[in-house]
Parts: C-alpha cells; sequence; structure tokens
C-alpha cells in the first residue's frame, strides 16, 4: 500500500498489538463543556417543550419518564461497555439489560409520538431530536466524567505516612 505525503493517508503500524491497552488521553475542557452544553440544550429543549405542550399531565409525565429513564439507560450501557473493554467484569445479565434499557426507551419515545395525535409532525421532530441530543450528550458526559476520574488521585488513599522519628537521645533514661 502506498502512503506518500500526496495521498492523504496515515499508514497503520501492522507490527501494533489491538489488545494492549492505549494510554488514557485527558478531556479537553472544550470537549466536556461541548459535551455539557449539549446535555443541558437538549434537556432543556425536551423539557422546554413538555412545559408549553398542549397536552394532558399524564403525557407530559410519560414524555419526562421516558427522557429520564434514557438518559439513566444510555449511560449504564456506556459504562457497561467501557468496563468490559477495559477489562472489568460485568455480568452478561446486567450487559443485556444495559441494552434491552436503551432499547426500549427509544421504542417507548417512537411509539408515545407515532400515537400522539395531538402533536404535528414537526412538534414529534423536535421532541425526537432534543432526546436523541440529550442521550448523545449523556453518554459524552458520562465518558468525560470517567476519563477524568483517572487523571484524579484517590480521595480514599491516605498520603504515605512520615517515617517514625527516633526518640532524642537521653543520657538519663539509661542507654548509653
Amino acid at each position: 500500500m502506498h502512503s506518500g505525503p500526496d495521498t492523504g493517508r496515515i499508514e497503520r503500524n501492522r507490527s501494533m498489538d489491538p489488545h494492549k491497552a492505549k494510554a488514557p488521553q485527558k478531556p479537553t475542557p472544550a470537549f466536556i463543556g461541548a459535551s455539557w452544553a449539549a446535555l443541558l440544550l437538549g434537556m432543556g429543549a425536551f423539557l422546554i417543550g413538555l412545559w408549553n405542550a398542549e397536552m394532558e399531565l399524564n403525557e407530559k409525565g410519560y414524555y419526562f419518564t421516558v427522557l429520564m429513564f434514557g438518559l439513566f439507560a444510555a449511560v449504564s450501557l456506556q459504562k457497561t461497555v467501557r468496563d468490559r473493554a477495559d477489562d472489568i467484569p460485568v455480568t452478561n445479565l446486567y450487559y443485556g439489560l444495559a441494552w434491552f434499557s436503551v432499547v426500549l426507551t427509544l421504542t417507548l419515545l417512537a411509539v408515545g409520538l407515532w400515537n400522539a395525535g395531538s402533536l404535528s409532525l414537526s412538534e414529534k421532530g423536535f421532541y425526537a431530536m432534543a432526546f436523541a441530543l440529550s442521550i448523545f450528550a449523556a453518554i459524552a458526559v458520562q465518558k468525560n466524567v470517567r476519563d477524568l476520574a483517572q487523571f484524579k488521585p484517590d480521595e480514599d488513599e491516605e498520603p504515605p505516612a512520615e517515617p517514625p522519628l527516633e526518640p532524642p537521645y537521653n543520657p538519663y533514661a539509661g542507654n548509653y
């Protein structure tokens, strides 16, 4: 494979072991800020849309619950997938439940919007896009939190103890 400077390709090192762990990179402040901004924007838009919607309170509660469940399910799935990638044991049951929860959340939102006769097509699209933005942003925020935790010293660890000091020499103690 030719990889001259004119091709714009980056040749991969074929001797690299794909199973070796890569050194973690600290997320940049720009990415952290963008992730939080996207999460607040997506959730804010969804919730303001619900507040202003002309639907019954039980419908608003349904969509609010779907949003909260979706955020939890997405973060849980991200953590589960990352745990497995980092060789942290995760049971198949929990891994399956995490995937099932994300699929269930998406299904509940789709069914709710499909059957919402009082919403226009543009309102349905608005809720779907605000939901999608919130879910992806929640995953990014969770990733940032986990990545930053690797660069922070453990709070549970005590600082190393000072070596014990020898008592000063006392000529009257009889140890001379």
